[in-house]
């Protein structure tokens, strides 16, 4: 036992050192393992709530993208009107050919 004591006291800085280090190993390994479960919480919700918010958000999508197709055939007809009611004046060869 007096030998044991002997080491230690000899080497202190060594057992404070691998102490210390074995704490700061503890430490990172509680982080990991809480920062695993907060990531698995995040993903549980999103799993249960996140469908139904997307699925609504591509709805929203889906109805401004189809609000915009029908203004821009509206626009383009209406183009099309215009460039007839100012070129039907022209003679036949200088008319633009219209699609």
């Amino acid at each position: 036992m007096s030998q044991l004591k002997t080491w230690f006291s000899e080497n202190s800085t060594l057992v404070v050192f691998l102490a210390a280090q074995a704490v700061a190993i503890a430490v990172g390994a509680a982080s990991l393992l809480t920062y695993g479960v907060q990531l698995e919480n995040r993903v549980h919700t999103m799993e249960t709530r996140g469908a139904e918010y997307t699925v609504s958000r591509m709805q929203a999508i889906e109805h401004r993208l189809t609000l915009t197709e029908s203004a821009t055939a509206a626009n383009a007809a209406s183009i099309l009107r215009i460039v007839e009611v100012l070129t039907r004046d022209l003679p036949s060869g200088a008319r633009p050919r219209l699609p």
